[in-house]
């Protein structure tokens, strides 16, 4: 049975964030719990308007939201996702509420450092994915624009580590390792500052230029009386 009824008073208005990740596995969805994450916080920042949440959670599944064996079942999955997940990410356009990437306990091994080099890449796409949607190009603030170049940057360097953590032929001492590691919290620090700059400069420009609408609107209304 395949539905998209969503009933408001059957939705939690809350869910953890383990719930929400069961409800991913659940579904089969293509994506990981933390690239919605960021697939979110990028959508939320985003300076087009009109955003809908429900647009984005069918994007998930590639356009289409999967099938539920009743609405109370859809109204699970949207409700976490929604009401929860996103809800609770919106907080991030505070400045008092920096975000964070999700803090995954790895060894100090090759496979470790290319398991968490691999997260943080997939973090980095999923926000850049929320920012821009089908959307070539977009015209985004100064302190945006060079959060996104620092972004890329960010990115360009956990593929290498991943590459290069993958890559048995390559030789790696266990100092290596560690040094790696401890480049790769300084990393992923620096991405994060750049994702809340980010976040930040977008929700003001997005708030500044509803203010301008509002205002033209009430001038227009004013000389029409």
């Amino acid at each position: 049975m395949r539905t998209h009824v969503v009933k408001r008073s059957n939705v939690p208005s809350t869910a953890s964030d383990d719930e929400v990740r069961a409800l991913l596995v659940r579904y089969n969805c293509p994506l990981s719990f933390h690239e919605v994450r960021t697939l979110f916080l990028g959508k939320i920042a985003s300076p087009a308007l009109g955003v809908s949440p429900i647009k984005v959670v069918e994007r998930m599944w590639g356009g289409t939201l999967p099938e539920f064996a009743s609405i109370d079942a859809a109204n699970e999955l949207i409700g976490a996702l929604v009401m929860g997940l996103w809800n609770r990410l919106t907080g991030h356009q505070d400045r008092s509420t920096p975000f964070r990437l999700m803090r995954i306990q790895t060894d100090a091994t090759r496979q470790g450092l290319a398991s968490l080099a691999l997260t943080r890449q997939q973090e980095i796409d999923g926000f850049i994915e929320g920012l821009f949607g089908a959307a070539e190009s977009m015209d985004l603030p100064e302190r945006a624009h060079r959060g996104l170049v620092d972004l890329s940057q960010m990115r360009a360097g956990f593929v290498a580590v991943f590459d290069l953590a993958s890559d048995q032929t390559k030789p790696a001492s266990v100092k290596d390792i560690e040094t790696t590691s401890r480049n790769m919290r300084e990393m992923t620090r620096i991405a994060e500052h750049e994702m809340h700059a980010v976040v930040l400069s977008c929700t003001k420009a997005r708030r500044d230029m509803l203010a301008r609408i509002s205002h033209r609107a009430a001038g227009f209304v004013a000389a029409r009386r």
